[in-house]
């Protein structure tokens, strides 16, 4: 599980579709499970407990990509679960060393940076 704090305009397709699936995982666990079950443990979700307003503003902003790409979307969070900071200064991998992993991988993330 991995959600990215770069702007989402330089994932490539693969890592954008696979953020904003785990992502809505990620909502479950934090809005119905209430931390319970399966990922609740995972750092990636630890980091976003009590931050449901900034995880409904990343969904936001990747859906706004989605929208510049011509992607569709049909999946919107419920807005009213979007409680806590609305800002995420907490990091498993600072933004540099994000943005490393993702020059590393066989893709096309950051061809635009």
């Amino acid at each position: 599980m991995r959600l990215w704090d770069i702007h989402p305009k330089h994932l490539c397709r693969k890592h954008l579709l696979a953020e904003h699936r785990e992502l809505h995982g990620l909502w479950n666990i934090l809005t119905k499970h209430k931390g319970k079950g399966g990922y609740s443990k995972h750092p990636e979700t630890l980091r976003w407990v009590g931050k449901q307003k900034a995880l409904y503003l990343r969904h936001e902003a990747l859906v706004e990509e989605f929208s510049q790409r011509g992607y569709q979307h049909h999946t919107p969070l419920e807005k009213k679960l979007a409680t806590g900071s609305g800002s995420q200064n907490g990091f498993i991998n600072t933004i540099s060393e994000q943005k490393v992993i993702l020059k590393n991988k066989p893709c096309e993330c950051l061809l635009h940076v």
